[in-house]
């Protein structure tokens, strides 16, 4: 049997593009390797921008995940700065005329969201499904799987997260040399939806609005990792403040702290034959700024309507593949370059680039035009 569309993988980004494609008149399906009701990944915060919102209103998600208690929290303000120097720009939804900038989500809220999304669309998902190995050729895609037949499709979309079965995708590594201590933290006020991102030369640091509390994200070196683990409540949250230069509100408590290193990597090429990988699968981003699960949801958009724009028959071939890759190219090769530079560029503790950093952000703040620019790019992309 040949289908139209195989997806490998029915997380966010690979269940918000059998959603957006369910209304086509179109054979789809859907293989994960999870057992239907379960999730394979522990509960976390992701940060979506307005723009990401949209998308989820468009594929019938929102509702139902804007329904699960504390499950989304806007921000309406964010507040960026730099250590060792000065400027300071200030980022708010009133000021672009949004409701919010943008909002922390639970993983498994969303995932849930999604999931009951798929049953009512009536979405094909065959549960407990792990792909061995993904290739294709001129005439189909085959998806090997554990102990069954392939399956055939005019195209495979992988959106696993990582891609590593598919055929001949070749992904780039930057180690970045840090990890990221994630926590929550409880303050002394209620928070208003205001998100912090200081740069420091460890790395940025963000306190990302979410229910009652802060989502705590501290970028450090390998070394200090453990450390900031292993130190008593108190002890922690004087550190924090210490670090933010006070500029948060008075910090009370502190939980579930955990680690993981920071990588960059991305696939040069996110098409092959009869095969195209996106989300995490496509590129994995430093998290600073909130981009990279923002730029898979478009990733997953923009190539349900490339599916839904072709006629049946040119599904998955190469003229379409590498329309959908060009059109995609501004926007996600713009996340990389935006994620990795500000890394780059904030992350360096030397003396004569603190001045221009600071001169940036007090442009930033000063120049309305500039400004709306440049949270229209982090909340939409660049098209």
């Amino acid at each position: 049997m040949l289908h139209d569309v195989a997806i490998v993988g029915a997380g966010p980004v690979g269940a918000t593009l059998a959603l957006a494609i369910a209304a086509a008149d179109l054979d789809v399906v859907v293989l994960d390797a999870r057992a239907a009701g379960e999730t394979l990944r522990g509960d976390r915060s992701l940060a979506l921008s307005h723009g990401a919102r949209l998308i989820l209103e468009r594929v019938g998600a929102w509702g139902a995940l804007a329904a699960i208690p504390d499950a989304v929290t806007p921000i309406t303000a964010i507040d960026v700065s730099q250590a060792g120097g000065f400027g300071l720009a200030r980022l708010t939804a009133t000021e672009n005329e949004l409701p919010a900038l943008g909002y922390v989500v639970r993983y498994r809220a969303l995932q849930a969201a999604l999931d009951t999304a798929l049953a009512r669309a009536g979405v094909t998902i065959r549960h407990g499904i792990v792909a061995k190995s993904v290739g294709g050729t001129p005439a189909y895609a085959a998806i090997e799987v554990d102990g069954g037949e392939p399956v055939l499709a005019r195209l495979a979309a992988v959106a696993d997260g990582t891609g590593a079965s598919v055929a001949g995708l070749t992904r780039h590594r930057h180690d970045y040399g840090q990890v990221a201590v994630v926590a929550q933290v409880a303050c002394a006020a209620p928070h208003g939806g205001r998100a912090f991102e200081r740069f420091t030369p460890d790395g940025p640091v963000a306190l990302l609005p979410e229910g009652q509390h802060y989502g705590l994200v501290w970028t450090t070196t390998p070394e200090r990792a453990p450390e900031l683990l292993a130190l008593p409540e108190g002890v922690f949250l004087a550190r924090l403040s210490t670090h933010l230069a006070a500029r948060a509100v008075r910090l009370e408590r502190v939980a579930e702290r955990r680690a993981f290193p920071l990588v960059l990597e991305f696939a040069r090429t996110t098409v092959g034959s009869r095969t195209a990988v996106v989300g995490n699968a496509a590129q994995t981003l430093h998290p600073v700024a909130g981009q990279g699960f923002n730029v898979g949801l478009r990733d997953a958009f923009e190539l349900a309507r490339a599916i839904v724009d072709a006629p049946r028959e040119t599904i998955g071939d190469r003229a379409m593949l590498n329309l959908y890759a060009r059109g995609r190219w501004p926007d996600r090769w713009a996340g990389i370059a935006f994620t990795h530079g500000l890394v780059s560029l904030f992350g360096s503790d030397h003396a004569f680039l603190r001045w221009p950093r600071g001169l940036a952000l007090t442009m930033l703040d000063a120049l309305p035009p500039a400004k709306r620019a440049f949270t229209r790019a982090m909340l939409f992309g660049l098209r």
